[in-house]
């Protein structure tokens, strides 16, 4: 790197008193050589300047008489952002930078938010850099002349690689990438930003393909976490999961006012909206100093949040996931988990949020839901301090995107099919791509395969004069391009109120339940339900209090592999008499008891435990795999079961294993002699004992909607769920039966079976089971760590008239006091 353009970046950090770190010096030297890679940093070190800073000293270097005055240079940089909530942030430091070394360039932001004339006048003048979301990328690809935007294009930079690699939006990322590089040529360089995860050179390989050698540049700053954990005044022996949290309000709120900023998280939207009502209610003063953030509200709420953020206007935001990535707020100087995050990278990721700046610890107080977790503070605790993180697995032939593709690509300039076929094989999700799924992939497309041919709307795409494939239906086009990406959202209706004022969005199930007249919590408000029109719920405020906070499907997360693995540990330290943390000292009550009434299960033991109640013949199986795999194994074993004894099972689950309840007694010892968790007929066990079809189905909505086959609606008239899941099923049914064979009726089975179900980690979690030792207890009465199990079925199978609490007051009464 030569002195002079060197000295410009090191000009501009000495500006700002700030040191370029090594792992920075590295990445720019590696840029400057030509070499594409992965960056690996933590949150707030600086990696943005990593990637932004050799962008311009490079610009320098090739033009160093010059490079000062304003010139129509073209597009030289394509940053992606997995969040749009970033794109402002990132735009502002580098327009910064530009400004304070005199650089004449435009940092323009390009995103489903941007208006039209924006649109139009980036067109006519492209910003010498652009920041853009992966969907808005490919919707650039889908204009007639991108060839001409794009061929100026030096670098693509995509942020936060680790929340991308392992979905279906990072495979969109992928075709972009090779697809750029096909235009561009050998000038063409790409590198990502991503925190740790487990398999990070596998991520590598993915963002950079078949023909790039995996390179990257690791930073060798150890980024403190302090973490924090708020405990109970008393341990409750027999814990239940989701009240314990908010009875600690009284101990948050001085953590809280002992801030500067505040970020809350909890796991989920309802519980959000919980805690930013019950917050408002003790502190009454802190109104118009508290806010909330979460997907479902209105865009515009979310970035007034974010702005107010980054004024120190808010003393404290109560919020999901939405804030989990890379936003710079500097005033945030702590962080509230509320509930085991169930994984250290997103733990981490969270905790990232606080002293987000190079060289300051990030502080973060684990306030837990049920006194078990603060187990899973510990192994959170033990995690961080051994480096070991979740891995990402990049989806393999998701021929719904690629599907999506080849009409983003007929929309635009023309497809070519083989050359597109060669660009797809250098990515790494389809490099087993064969030529005769292609042909099936553009058969569909052009005749709609051997079952649609009848219907204009499935004949997309047809053979132009100059042997490209084209997109000749102006409507078809429109609709392509409205339809695009790979999100897809359940039934939403938009909750309003009478003039028309926007507050946000809820699931259709939620206000499908409602009556005229009902009142539920969202938004920060006490609404009542005026009306029900479309695909809108028409509200008032109401004065009246309610207890009905607005809740979504599928909000519950499953404890991951690693987090599960670091907890057996410190059970097998417990069961050795060694107590590591302050947070097992802790609850020592609940594992005394465990070991008294039964064992406490460790990774070398497999607990089964029966027992029998006055609700009938309980087992309680406890592989700690996380609930998604309990609940597919509890299916599985209760199918086996039945096979040899003619029994009905209700069952239930948490994160640390799962209960089969049953009328009839049954014997475990004699069970087990059947040899129910053996690996032999297990994928014909698990077909035979969930609805395969069903969950096929289910998928093939969501397959069926990325491929362009079902269309979600125009701008402000979305099409309800019903004609969508209705259209959906119609052509599930018609390729069941006339094409079989069709290539997304593949893919919906696979993923059903391996996304929906976890297979492979079902076999995994199998195996282990049978290299444990099985260990059979009979306790004479529920135990602390089949108890919170038990409570998940009450709480989702009993009708009464009495609240949960109650009941479950009753029956500890019912316990036996064990000295």
């Amino acid at each position: 790197m030569e002195d002079k353009e060197l000295q410009v970046g090191l000009s501009y950090f000495e500006s700002k008193n700030w040191k370029v770190f090594p792992f920075q010096l590295e990445t720019w030297k590696d840029y400057l050589a030509g070499k594409s890679g992965l960056l690996n940093a933590p949150t707030g070190s600086g990696k943005t300047f990593a990637l932004w800073f050799p962008v311009i000293l490079e610009y320098i270097r090739d033009h160093p008489e010059d490079w000062k005055t304003r010139k129509n240079i073209g597009l030289r940089l394509i940053w992606v952002t997995p969040l749009r909530a970033l794109s402002q942030d990132i735009q502002k430091a580098m327009q910064e930078v530009c400004d304070r070394i005199g650089l004449p360039w435009q940092i323009a932001v390009r995103n489903g938010d941007t208006d039209a004339k924006t649109r139009a006048a980036q067109k006519r003048r492209p910003p010498e850099v652009l920041i853009t979301t992966p969907e808005t990328l490919h919707v650039l690809i889908s204009q007639k002349d991108h060839s001409k935007l794009f061929e100026t294009i030096q670098t693509v930079v995509v942020d936060e690689w680790h929340e991308l690699v392992g979905n279906k939006r990072g495979v969109q990322v992928q075709l972009a990438l090779e697809y750029l590089q096909s235009i561009c040529g050998r000038q063409f360089k790409r590198w990502a930003v991503s925190a740790t995860i487990g398999n990070l050179e596998q991520a590598a390989e993915v963002l950079l393909g078949k023909n790039l050698p995996a390179h990257i540049v690791r930073a060798a700053i150890e980024k403190e976490i302090i973490l924090r954990s708020v405990f109970p005044d008393e341990i409750e022996k027999y814990p239940w999961s989701g009240h314990l949290g908010i009875r600690l309000l009284d101990k948050v709120i001085p953590i809280i006012e002992a801030g500067k900023t505040v970020l809350l998280f909890t796991n989920t939207r309802s519980q959000t909206e919980i805690w930013y009502q019950k917050l408002l209610e003790s502190r009454p003063d802190w109104a118009g100093l508290i806010a909330m953030h979460h997907g479902s509200l209105d865009m515009k709420v979310r970035a007034w949040v974010e702005d107010a953020l980054h004024e120190s206007k808010l003393k404290i935001v109560v919020c999901t996931s939405s804030l989990d990535l890379g936003v710079d707020f500097r005033p945030v100087d702590r962080v509230i988990q509320v509930g085991s995050p169930k994984g250290v990278s997103r733990f981490i990721q969270r905790a990232g949020r606080a002293g987000h700046q190079p060289g300051l610890p990030s502080e973060i107080f684990f306030v837990p839901t049920n006194s078990l977790e603060l187990i899973e503070a510990a192994a959170l605790r033990e995690a961080i301090e051994s480096g070991e993180m979740e891995s990402q697995f990049a989806p393999l032939l998701p021929y719904d995107v690629f599907i999506q593709f080849l009409v983003t690509l007929a929309v635009g300039e023309g497809l070519e099919p083989m050359k597109i076929l060669e660009v797809a094989k250098k990515t790494f999700s389809f490099a087993a791509l064969t030529h005769e799924e292609m042909d099936w992939m553009m058969d569909f497309i052009t005749v709609g395969g051997s079952s649609l041919g009848s219907y204009e709307d499935f004949l997309k795409v047809s053979l132009d004069d100059d042997d490209k494939y084209r997109v000749k239906n102006k409507r078809i086009a429109m609709k392509h391009r409205l339809s695009m990406g790979t999100i897809v959202s359940e039934a939403m209706m938009k909750v309003k109120f009478k003039n028309g004022s926007y507050l946000g969005s809820v699931e259709e199930y939620f206000i499908s339940k409602m009556k005229i007249g009902d009142r539920f919590f969202f938004a920060g408000r006490s609404l009542e339900l005026l009306q029900v029109k479309d695909l809108n719920a028409i509200v008032q405020v109401s004065q009246k209090k309610t207890s009905n906070v607005v809740s979504w499907m599928g909000a519950r997360m499953s404890l991951s592999s690693k987090l599960s693995d670091q907890i057996l540990q410190i059970l097998h330290a417990y069961n050795q008499g060694i107590y590591r943390s302050e947070e097992v000292q802790q609850v020592l009550p609940i594992l005394d008891l465990q070991s008294k009434l039964s064992i406490v299960p460790d990774d070398r033991t497999f607990l089964i435990e029966s027992h029998h109640s006055k609700q009938g013949y309980h087992l309680f199986f406890y592989p700690f795999q996380g609930r998604m795999i309990h609940e597919l194994m509890s299916a599985l074993i209760a199918y086996r079961i039945s096979t040899s004894y003619p029994v009905t099972f209700n069952m239930a689950m948490n994160d640390y294993g799962f209960e089969l309840l049953s009328d009839e007694p049954i014997s475990i010892e004699e069970i087990l002699e059947e040899d129910i968790f053996t690996l032999k007929n297990l994928e014909d066990d698990i077909l035979h004992c969930i609805n395969e079809s069903e969950m096929s189905r289910r998928k093939f909505r969501e397959i069926a909607s990325i491929a362009g086959l079902v269309f979600q609606g125009y701008p402000g008239k979305p099409m309800t769920f019903k004609h969508v899941q209705a259209n959906s099923s119609l052509l599930f049914q018609v390729f069941e039966q006339y094409d079989p064979d069709n290539l997304l009726l593949k893919q919906a089975r696979l993923e059903a079976m391996n996304q929906q179900m976890d297979q492979d980690k079902l076999i995994r979690a199998m195996k282990k089971v049978n290299q444990l030792q099985i260990v059979i207890k009979h306790p004479v009465q529920f135990t602390p760590f089949s108890f919170p199990i038990m409570v998940d079925r009450l709480s989702r199978t009993t009708l009464s008239s009495e609240s949960l609490e109650d009941r479950i007051a009753k029956i500890q009464a019912q316990f036996t006091i064990v000295d």
